[in-house]
């Protein structure tokens, strides 16, 4: 499946440009870190993870993660993009959910609540975007509790805890993925 396709089926069940505009973040997102961690050649398939990893979010938000993998199944997808969207929600959506191994799904589990925290803070900034925003003042906001309180702070730290990454590393190279997408 190439990254249109992928946007084509993440439309297919997603109608809230909000849900759309995330998914493509993420992609891109993870495309950024497949480049920068060795996985270069995977790239576009890690972009597709990203692409999809919320497909059932919208219309079965109470079997997020679950659904997901029987849509991809019923379509005939790679099991490993099918596993690998399912196991964002490890510990988090069911505990039926795979635990993540590979280092794109340890990524995509640690960056996708960073991305939601990063695009409700470059709202906040006079350009509304991230481009110009500094590592300082993304840390001002993820130490903030009550900004984009529905960002979860302990699933961010429990990702970098699981890529063996310190903090400041997640939120300096996510940060620096969504710069180099708003560029």
């Amino acid at each position: 499946m190439n990254r249109d396709e992928a946007l084509e089926l993440l439309k297919e069940y997603n109608k809230e440009p909000f849900h759309i505009e995330h998914g493509v973040t993420v992609g891109h997102v993870l495309r950024w870190y497949a480049e920068k961690l060795g996985y270069g050649d995977e790239a576009d398939f890690w972009e597709t993870v990203g692409i999809l990893h919320d497909l059932d979010f919208e219309l079965w938000p109470e079997q997020h993660c679950l659904k997901e993998q029987e849509l991809m199944a019923e379509r005939g997808l790679d099991p490993r993009l099918i596993r690998a969207c399912a196991s964002h929600g490890y510990g988090v959506s069911s505990p039926d959910l795979p635990q993540p191994e590979h280092e794109m799904e340890k990524v995509l589990f640690a960056a996708d609540e960073l991305t939601g925290l990063i695009g409700a803070a470059a709202l906040m900034r006079p350009s509304k975007s991230c481009a110009d925003m500094e590592l300082k003042s993304l840390k001002k906001k993820y130490k903030d509790k009550r900004f984009a309180a529905g960002c979860s702070r302990e699933i961010i730290a429990r990702g970098a805890e699981n890529l063996g990454w310190e903090l400041d590393r997640l939120l300096e190279d996510t940060l620096e993925a969504m710069k180099a997408w708003a560029e």
